[in-house]
């Protein structure tokens, strides 16, 4: 693969049953020879931001949750904010590609109000070595879309594997109402 997933998305195919990745949409925050990083997106935890990180929670997107961006690292947070592209990031925020950023947790998150448009806080991420990611797309594993910059902030995030099939026309329109197991039709 020739292009970086960088700012782009992985939607799990419908037959990926890993439960980790079942009907999850990554956010890829990093790829190279070495490997990809990234958050699932669609995946809210029943913990509060408050409950871990209370002063952010008053910037937090509503639904104002954890979201479990992975299996790996589930002791740390990852925070990823929009700041429109061509706009300068304030302090302590670091552009990935286009409009997402990665924001400094341990920041004084009063000092970005009115300077980031939304935040959306990850316990875990997704993590691949090299050619690992790219392995599991040649195999089918995975569809490469391009990210809608709403995507990591989605007020429904549970419907998010469905809505962004949906927004691709064609075949992958008619995936997003595959069912759960298809046995069962």
């Amino acid at each position: 693969m020739t292009d970086p997933l960088t700012g782009r998305l992985l939607v799990a195919v419908p037959g990926l049953l890993d439960p980790n990745f079942r009907r999850s949409v990554v956010l890829v925050l990093d790829h190279g020879e070495d490997g990809a990083f990234g958050v699932v997106i669609n995946r809210p935890l029943e913990v509060d931001v408050d409950a871990v990180l209370p002063s952010w929670q008053a910037l937090a997107t509503p639904p104002a949750r954890l979201f479990q961006g992975g299996p790996v690292g589930l002791d740390g947070a990852i925070g990823v904010v929009l700041v429109p592209d061509g706009e300068e990031p304030p302090d302590g925020v670091d552009r990935v590609a286009g409009p997402f950023c990665l924001v400094d947790l341990d920041a004084v998150p009063d000092a970005l109000v009115g300077q980031v448009a939304d935040l959306r806080v990850f316990a875990g991420h997704s993590g691949w070595s090299g050619g690992q990611v790219e392995a599991e797309i040649a195999a089918g594993d995975w569809f490469v879309v391009d990210a809608d910059e709403r995507d990591p902030f989605s007020l429904v995030p549970e419907r998010l594997w469905g809505q962004v099939l949906r927004r691709q026309g064609g075949d992958l329109a008619l995936l997003a109402n595959a069912p759960d197991d298809p046995r069962l039709n």
